[in-house]
């Protein structure tokens, strides 16, 4: 019977057939050891020579790492093997022989280890980073779908800007020009004006010449949309959502969590509610800690570190200088100065993980904010219809899916939470 390394727990005393690749080989006289990777874990294969025929047993010669083979053998109990259980081998049947696989247990450098990225995937540690991936997917789309939120996919290809024309890669559009998403917003307050609560998922793109490790030019992000929302609701759902996506990591990606020597303490310190400052008061926490810090600008990495560093938990920094925000961004009616916006910054440096904030609903207000930061107002015609045609109070947040996993899995740079991550300086494989 074919089975997965996964499921072999139920199997105990049963003979299987487990498809895989090496992994690792070592011997000890009459006895050899394979260590046999197949996606979802790892096997201990027991090759014993009474018990298989030489040709078997003399694959321990030949076998190199990455080679694919198939091993079938009787399943039994040892608390002392990964995954609790071992194969005692009875046959194996070699597929192909890897001739000398580039990565090797010893250390290699990034940029080796980033052109072959393909096979870099096979590694335990980026293994486990991207199944964490999966599972933070899963448990976003789980968190919204039992909710009531509708999917609704955006478009990938736009007419105009959304977080500003600096960052914007333009093609060409047959005999117009045409630009890569920055975001689904726009066209997810258009699907919320119709279903209510929905959210967008898909990649997002941003021309930002950024070496950071906090920085892809393509990425994921979530985007839920809701109408009559106001900002105080919209950190409902933020908190929400990641407290959900957390405690869902906890339960199904233990053995991943391990393997990447994450402090599990620290994610089991997340628990509602979370924190919330306003813009004032992380300025103030700067200043406390000799930031030569200037009002009304984003927060550097350095800075958001310094804020984070205050609490365990993820803080949210609302009620930003109306300035340093989006034309979309609605003012606070008790200080025009500041717009209703929201980061949430992760805890231990993380960095921000989510950026939204209540939308303007008001189609004049909206129309003249158009008209200040010198857009296009033929490409936001649409965009002004949902002012038109029963404008409601709406809000939203986009939660970008490899800050995310990096902070949840403990890995310092974000070019290892996506399968083939895109940088300034990488386009392949």
């Amino acid at each position: 019977m074919k089975i997965r390394i996964s499921e072999l727990a139920n199997h105990l005393d049963e003979n299987v057939k487990i498809n895989g690749w090496v992994y690792n080989i070592r011997s000890i006289g009459k006895i050899w050891f394979l260590i046999l990777r197949d996606g979802s874990g790892y096997l201990q294969c027991v090759t014993v020579k009474n018990d298989v025929d030489d040709e078997v047993f003399k694959l321990e010669e030949t076998l190199t790492q990455e080679s694919s083979v198939s091993v079938f053998g009787k399943i039994r109990k040892e608390p002392r093997s990964v995954g609790g259980v071992e194969l005692s081998v009875c046959n194996i049947i070699v597929h192909q022989l890897s001739n000398e696989y580039p990565i090797s247990k010893k250390d290699h450098g990034t940029d080796f280890l980033m052109t072959n990225r393909h096979l870099w995937l096979r590694s335990k540690k980026q293994n486990a980073i991207l199944k964490i991936r999966h599972q933070v997917i899963k448990a976003t789309r789980d968190f919204y779908d039992n909710n009531g939120f509708i999917l609704v996919d955006s478009p990938i290809l736009t007419a105009n800007s959304v977080e500003g024309t600096s960052t914007l890669f333009e093609l060409d559009y047959f005999d117009r020009s045409a630009y890569l998403t920055q975001s689904g917003q726009l066209y997810g307050e258009s699907s919320a004006m119709a279903f209510g609560n929905i959210y967008v998922f898909g990649p997002t793109f941003r021309a930002e010449k950024s070496k950071t490790r906090r920085h892809l030019t393509e990425f994921w992000m979530v985007e839920p949309e809701m109408a009559f929302c106001d900002l105080e609701q919209n950190m409902d759902w933020a908190e929400k959502h990641v407290e959900y996506v957390v405690r869902h990591c906890l339960e199904h990606c233990r053995n991943e969590l391990e393997t990447l020597e994450r402090d599990i303490k620290k994610l089991e310190n997340i628990t509602l509610p979370f924190p919330r400052i306003t813009y004032d008061d992380a300025v103030e926490i700067l200043k406390n800690n000799n930031v030569d810090f200037e009002y009304g600008s984003d927060f550097g990495a350095t800075d958001e570190t310094i804020i984070s560093n205050q609490y365990q938990k993820p803080v949210m920094v609302h009620r930003w200088p109306a300035e340093s925000k989006a034309f979309y961004m609605k003012r606070d009616p008790k200080n025009l100065n500041l717009a209703l916006g929201v980061d949430m910054i992760a805890p231990e440096g993380y960095g921000e993980i989510i950026g939204g904030g209540q939308r303007e609903d008001d189609y004049e207000v909206l129309a003249d904010r158009i008209k200040e930061h010198n857009l296009p107002i033929e490409h936001f015609k649409w965009y002004l219809d949902l002012r038109k045609f029963g404008s409601v109070p709406h809000s939203g947040f986009g939660l970008g899916i490899e800050r995310t996993v990096a902070w949840i899995s403990g890995t310092k740079h974000i070019r290892e939470t996506i399968p083939y991550p895109r940088t300034m300086y990488r386009l392949e494989p």
